[in-house]
C-alpha cells in the first residue's frame, strides 16, 4: 500500500528512466517547507552532474516529461533544481479512501520480518518503582507496540533485577533486624510480615552500613555467593523479597499501561551461567586479573586516556574488560546480562534485542555486546542500545519531591490524577463536561487524562534529550499536550455518535476544502511518521504525527461543517473524521495512550 510519497517516487523514477537517468535519484518525498510544496524532488541535481548537465536546465526537461497528471500536475521547477509537487483533489480523495478502508489506517508491515526482545523496565526487587523507571517504561512499552504493528515478533521483557550484591545486602541485613532464621518456622514466620515498605526502608539502611562497616559488606559479598549457590536461607529470604517487591511492581506497571510478555529477571539466566563460564573458558576468552576473571573486549589499540591519583596521564584500553568473576567467585552485573544474552538466543531466537535503559549505561552495554560477539552468541550487529535522557524537574535537576527525596511512581500518577480531576471539575462547572457521567466514569477519565499527559509529555520529546515535566503545563486541554489530543479524540466520537443517532452514513470522501486537503495529507503523513519511529526507535516521530493529526481536525472541524452540511458532502467529511478518528487512536495506542468515549 503506497503512500503520495511513494507513489510520487514510482511516477518520477519512471520519468528518470525514460530520460536515461539513474532512477536512484527519483526519491519524492514530503517537502519541509509546506508553504511552498507539498512534496519535493530534489535528485535532478544529483542525476545533472552524472549526466554533465546544468541542474535547473535537466529539471525543467523531467518536469516536462512528467505524465502522471492524475497523481500531480507538472511539478514546479525552484532554487537550483528543486521539483515541487501537489497532488490533484482526486489522488488525495483516493488515498484519504484507502485510509477509511484500512484497519492498519494506511500503515505498511515491513518488508521482512524480524524476531525482537525489547527489554525495559528494569525495575530492582527491595525497592519500589520510582520516576526513575518512568522513562524506560513508557518508551520501551511504545518501541515494543511499534515494531510489533510493524509485523515483527515482538517480546517485552521487564528483566527485574533481582541478582548480585544487592541481594546479599538485604539478605544480611534481614538476618541482623529479624533474626532467629536458622529455624525454618520462624524464617517463615517472619517473612510473611515483610512488606515492600520495609525492604525500601530496609536498603538504604543497608547500603549505609556497607559503606561503614568493612566486616558487613564482607559478610554481603558472601552472602551474594551462597545465594548464587543455592543455599539456604538465602533462597528462601530471597523468594520472599522477591514475591512482594513482583507483586507491586506488577500493579505499578498495570496503572501506567505497561505490560510485559516475559516477566523475568537476573536471577532466571543465573542456572546458565557455570556452563557459560565454562564455555568463555574453553574458548580462551577468560584472564585471570587479581583474583578476578575478565574477558578483555577492547581492540588491539583501541586505548582512552587515564588520569593517576599522582595527575600522571595513561593509556589503557577501552572499553574496560567486562568482569564475569569476582574474587569472592560471585557473578556480576554483566555475567547476567551476558548470560541473559545467552538465554534470549535459546528461547526467542532473536534478530534483535534492544535495550532501553538510561543513556549513562551506554559503557556497560557495550562491553557485554562486545563480550557476546567475541564469545559467538549473537552478532555485535543484532544488540542495540536505546538510551535515553532524564526526566528534570521545573529547576532542571533530576526530579525529586519537595523534601529533595525521589518520588515514587504511583504517587507521581496520584498526583496527575488529582490534577486531572481538577481541571475536569473546572470543566463541569463551565458546562463543557458530558453530561450523566457516574462517579466511577469520572474516575476513569481522570486516570486515562493523567497518563496521557505524562506519557505525551514523555514522548513527545527526542529520547536521547532530556526534558522538563511541568505537570501544570501539560494537564491543559490546549497545545501540545496528552490531554488536548484526548479530547481531540473525544470530539470527534461525539461526532459520529451524533451522526449514528440520525441516522446519517458516511459516505465517499472528497477532498475539496483547503481544511479537508490539510487534514487528508496530514492522514497520508502516517505511514513515513511510524517507518522513522520504527528506523530510528524513536516514538517522538509518532508523537508528532498525532498532534499534527488533532491540529488540523481542528481546524477541519473550524472550517468545515460536517453534521450541518448535507449530502455527499456531509457524508464525505464524516467519513472522513471517521478516518482521522481511526488513524488518531490507533498512533494514540503505540504511544500507550487510550482516549476515553466521553469527557
Amino acid at each position: 500500500m503506497k503512500d503520495l510519497a511513494s507513489a510520487l517516487s514510482a511516477a518520477n523514477a519512471a520519468v528518470f528512466v525514460k530520460l536515461g537517468l539513474d532512477a536512484r535519484h527519483a526519491d519524492v518525498r514530503r517537502s519541509d517547507r509546506p508553504d511552498l510544496a507539498e512534496f519535493q524532488g530534489n535528485g535532478a541535481m544529483a542525476a545533472a552532474k552524472a549526466a554533465g548537465k546544468k541542474p535547473q536546465e535537466l529539471a525543467s526537461q523531467i518536469a516536462a516529461a512528467w505524465d502522471a497528471e492524475a497523481l500531480a500536475p507538472k511539478p514546479q521547477v525552484a532554487g537550483p533544481g528543486f521539483l515541487n509537487f501537489r497532488v490533484t483533489e482526486g489522488a488525495l480523495s483516493d488515498r484519504a479512501r484507502v485510509i477509511m478502508g484500512d484497519a492498519r489506517a494506511g500503515a505498511a508491515l515491513v518488508e521482512r520480518k524480524r524476531r525482537v526482545v525489547v527489554d525495559y523496565g528494569g525495575p530492582n526487587v527491595a525497592k519500589g518503582m520510582h520516576v526513575g523507571h518512568l522513562r524506560a517504561s513508557i518508551i520501551g512499552e511504545s518501541v515494543k507496540r511499534i515494531y510489533r504493528f510493524r509485523g515483527d515478533e515482538v517480546w517485552g521483557d521487564a528483566h527485574f533485577g533481582d541478582w548480585g550484591f544487592q541481594m546479599g545486602l538485604m539478605i544480611v541485613s534481614i538476618e541482623d533486624e529479624l533474626g532467629g532464621l536458622a529455624d525454618k518456622n520462624a524464617l517463615d514466620a517472619k517473612l510473611k510480615t515483610i512488606t515492600l515498605d520495609y525492604l525500601e526502608g530496609a536498603y538504604p539502611r543497608a547500603a549505609a552500613k556497607a559503606r561503614e562497616d568493612v566486616s558487613f559488606r564482607d559478610r554481603a559479598r558472601k552472602a551474594t555467593a551462597a545465594l548464587q549457590a543455592g543455599a539456604e536461607p538465602h533462597r528462601t529470604i530471597w523468594k520472599a523479597m522477591h514475591d512482594v517487591s513482583m507483586a507491586a511492581q506488577k500493579r505499578d506497571f498495570a496503572s501506567l499501561g505497561v505490560n510485559f510478555d516475559l516477566w523475568l529477571g537476573e536471577s532466571d539466566a543465573d542456572p546458565l551461567i557455570p556452563d557459560m563460564v565454562k564455555d568463555l573458558e574453553a574458548k580462551g576468552l577468560l584472564e585471570e586479573d587479581q583474583g578476578a576473571r575478565i574477558v578483555r573486549v577492547a581492540r588491539p589499540g583501541e586505548t582512552k586516556k587515564k588520569k593517576l591519583d599522582d595527575g600522571t596521564v595513561i593509556e589503557v584500553e577501552s572499553p574496560d574488560p567486562l568482569l564475569v568473576v569476582s574474587s569472592e567467585g560471585s557473578a556480576m552485573y554483566g555475567t547476567t546480562d551476558l548470560a541473559t544474552i545467552v538465554q534470549r538466543v535459546r528461547d526467542q531466537k532473536p534478530d534483535l534485542i534492544l535495550y532501553v535503559v538510561d543513556q549513562r549505561q551506554a559503557d556497560h552495554f557495550e562491553q557485554v555486546y562486545r563480550a557476546a560477539a567475541k564469545a559467538d552468541y549473537i552478532a555485535r550487529e543484532a544488540l542495540e542500545h536505546v538510551g535515553f535522557g532524564t526526566m528534570n524537574g521545573t529547576d532542571g535537576k533530576p526530579f525529586k519531591t519537595r523534601a529533595g527525596g525521589v518520588l515514587k511512581l504511583n504517587d507521581l500518577i496520584g498526583q496527575a490524577e488529582e490534577k486531572a480531576r481538577e481541571r475536569l471539575r473546572e470543566a463541569e462547572a463551565e458546562g463543557r463536561l458530558a453530561k450523566d457521567i457516574s462517579p466511577a466514569e469520572f474516575e476513569d477519565i481522570a486516570h486515562k487524562v493523567a497518563i496521557a499527559a505524562i506519557k505525551f509529555a514523555d514522548l513527545s520529546n527526542f529520547r536521547g534529550t532530556s526534558y522538563v515535566f511541568d505537570l501544570d503545563r501539560f494537564m491543559s486541554f490546549e497545545g501540545k499536550t496528552g490531554p488536548y489530543l484526548l479530547y481531540q479524540a473525544v470530539r470527534i466520537k461525539s461526532i459520529l455518535r451524533k451522526a449514528k443517532a440520525e441516522s446519517l452514513e458516511p459516505g465517499a470522501i472528497e477532498i475539496a476544502h483547503e481544511a479537508e486537503r490539510a487534514l487528508a495529507l496530514t492522514l497520508d503523513g502516517f505511514n513515513h511518521a511510524l517507518a522513522l519511529a520504527y528506523d530510528k526507535k524513536a516514538p517522538h516521530f509518532l508523537a508528532e504525527h498525532a498532534y499534527a493529526l488533532a491540529r488540523e481536525f481542528s481546524a477541519f472541524y473550524d472550517h468545515c461543517p460536517i453534521l450541518t452540511s448535507e449530502g455527499a458532502v456531509r457524508a464525505s467529511r464524516l467519513a472522513l473524521s471517521g478516518a482521522t478518528l481511526k488513524q488518531l487512536t490507533l498512533t494514540l495506542d503505540l504511544l500507550g495512550i487510550e482516549p476515553p468515549e466521553r469527557m
